[in-house]
């Protein structure tokens, strides 16, 4: 065998060690993993939240830079509300007046109802003369025909009568206005308390709308960026910073279709980072898509990229994150180590520094 022949084989040789090498280290990692776990390469990420106005204004303040630590509740900007105040003051004026128009009907409904009381009584007074009219022109009557009495008696108390009843239907008339005017004098005080209750409401509404022109963070985070600046005006729903909520931190990461089939919700996971290989952190499983896809470009996996994998979402405990809070850092890459067999032993290199 000539010298350049058994420098082709060497070579050769070389390559297939190496590429089984780097097969090996894929497939097991820096320690190795055994039966019942499985990897994948993954990044830190974080859910993002947009703190954006209710209504439209300009921006008075920004109380926060980029990466600055926030609580929830604290104010993180403020919007000029001085057109707000304006329209409620306008509302507060709307309410005394409409106060004022409740007392009035309240006022003319005691009026219409002393007016009905009055109208009764000339019913009652008419009704009584009436009563007498007939009784008398009956007795007229009866004395006419045996000529006790001229006709002309007769005559007066038939008119009588007549004019009795027609003061009778005259005064009843009258009570049925009064009764119609007090019901539209009822109407006039509940639509003058409808007025009420509406400038209450504008009143409250308005105030809600100055209330919530103070933006306040509603998780403790970190501000990502500022989308806006102090003198912009924006629209209702316009964006004025980006935070990154640290309480809902997670790694995605990526795994194919034998090993994705195996990992259930809640499934144990331990997360060691790049930037802290000393540090192994718990996780658990909290989702598994349902749908295969591509690997992104992004990411690297033991599987040849044209293969289809399982998007996985592994989440950090809430009570550890705060602990931390000042350490997470989203971005950062890793590598997720899932236990797919919960009797299965953690491996000694995952066993070492749990972060607590």
């Amino acid at each position: 065998m000539t010298s350049r022949r058994r420098g082709w084989l060497l070579a050769a040789l070389a390559a297939i060690i190496a590429i089984a090498g780097y097969i090996a280290w894929q497939a097991y990692g820096r320690g190795g993993l055994p039966a019942g776990f499985t990897s994948g390469n993954g990044r830190i990420e974080a859910v993002e939240i947009d703190i954006s106005t209710k209504v439209a204004g300009r921006i008075r303040d920004i109380l926060v830079n980029e990466g600055d630590f926030v609580t929830a509740g604290q104010v993180i900007a403020q919007m000029d509300t001085e057109q707000l105040e304006a329209k409620a003051r306008q509302a507060e004026a709307e309410l005394q007046r409409a106060l004022i128009n409740v007392d009035a009907n309240k006022s003319l409904v005691k009026q219409r109802e002393a007016e009905r009381t009055a109208a009764a009584a000339v019913v009652t007074q008419n009704e009584a003369t009436l009563d007498a009219a007939t009784r008398r022109l009956a007795r007229s009557q009866q004395l006419a025909a045996a000529r006790t009495i001229s006709q002309q008696v007769l005559d007066d108390d038939r008119a009588s009568a007549a004019s009795a009843t027609a003061a009778v239907g005259a005064a009843q008339a009258q009570l049925a206005a009064a009764d119609a005017a007090i019901s539209t004098a009822q109407a006039q005080v509940v639509d003058a308390q409808a007025a009420v209750d509406a400038a209450r409401a504008a009143i409250e509404s308005i105030k809600a709308d100055i209330n919530d022109s103070t933006l306040r963070s509603p998780r403790n985070g970190r501000v990502q960026y500022r989308v806006a600046q102090p003198g912009e005006v924006l629209a209702a729903g316009g964006r004025v910073l980006n935070l990154v909520n640290l309480e809902e931190v997670y790694m995605t990461f990526f795994l194919p279709t034998a090993q994705a089939g195996r990992v259930a919700i809640g499934s144990e996971v331990r997360l060691v980072l790049d930037a802290a290989p000393q540090y192994v952190v718990p996780a658990k499983v909290t989702f598994v898509s349902d749908v295969a896809q591509f690997t992104p470009k992004t990411v690297e996996t033991e599987e040849e990229r044209q293969k289809l994998m399982f998007r996985v979402k592994a989440q950090i405990a809430p009570e550890l994150l705060r602990k931390h809070i000042e350490q997470v850092k989203t971005g950062l890459p890793g590598m997720a180590y899932v236990r797919i067999d919960p009797n299965a032993e953690w491996p000694a290199n995952l066993q070492g520094t749990l972060v607590q």
